[in-house]
């Protein structure tokens, strides 16, 4: 039998009005999965230190040290990164490749000559991919919930600096799967700027009322200065060797008959 010859606008998965439409929705979040999944393979990102925070942080700004010490957090780990004995690349820094801290930390890996990522969104305002990210490692996303996914999914550690609504909503989605242990292994979370996190989240009133047990402060730490931060992530980090590549935080589930 002959095959007859097929248009490419004839093909679904070529077909740009059906892949924007609502019915492809599907399709396009499973493309969000799989094309980082892809390219994470190909430049070899075992796992990540994801640095948030404000994108309205500047360097010249009031609160500038945050910008300036985000930094030097991110050349410190970088540099610790490089000297470690693997095939692959361990701890790289990820952050949201927008502005603010996001650049601060994507920067920081470039002065100690190493790669970082960028999951950028496409927003309104303020999320503007930033020149410091790894060209090949500078991912955009449509979703929320897939960019989200994809800061847990490598995760060996979170720092989180000064930020508002989004810093708020990342830092207590990884507090809440790892409280509820959804995670298959622990993220050590350090709060940079002791004096603004505990202004902006009254912990002990949250431990005084019940809301959170005693064991939830243990989920995360403090920390004031880069040198600080460093030696607890160096202490706190999960030192597994490395296999496969990327080494995913799997989801703890029970499967029943």
């Amino acid at each position: 039998m002959q095959e007859h010859d097929t248009e490419e606008s004839d093909l679904a998965y070529l077909d740009r009005e059906f892949l924007a439409s609502d019915d492809a929705r599907p399709l396009r979040i499973i493309a969000e999965y799989l094309n980082p999944l892809r390219r994470l393979r190909q430049q070899r990102v075992h796992d990540t230190v994801v640095f948030f925070g404000s994108a309205r942080l500047t360097e010249e700004g009031p609160l500038g040290r945050f910008y300036t010490e985000a930094r030097e957090l991110s050349r410190l780990i970088t540099a610790w990164s490089a000297a470690l004995p693997s095939h692959v690349n361990r701890f790289v820094i990820c952050s949201g490749g927008g502005g603010g801290i996001m650049e601060a930390a994507n920067r920081g890996a470039e002065d100690a000559g190493g790669r970082s990522i960028g999951l950028n969104i496409n927003l309104p305002h303020e999320q503007r991919p930033n020149a410091f990210v790894t060209p090949a490692l500078m991912f955009k996303f449509r979703y929320f919930f897939m960019r989200k996914l994809w800061f847990a999914h490598l995760a060996r550690a979170m720092v989180v600096f000064p930020g508002g609504f989004g810093t708020l909503d990342e830092l207590t989605e990884i507090l809440t799967l790892s409280q509820t242990r959804k995670l298959g292994r622990k993220v050590p979370v350090v709060l940079y700027g002791s004096e603004y996190w505990n202004e902006i989240i009254n912990f002990k009133a949250l431990l005084r009322h019940g809301m959170i047990s005693s064991e939830d402060l243990q989920l995360f730490s403090f920390a004031d200065d880069p040198r600080s931060a460093f030696s607890f992530l160096q202490q706190a980090i999960d030192m597994d060797p490395a296999e496969k590549t990327p080494a995913f935080a799997h989801s703890r589930c029970r499967v029943t008959p």
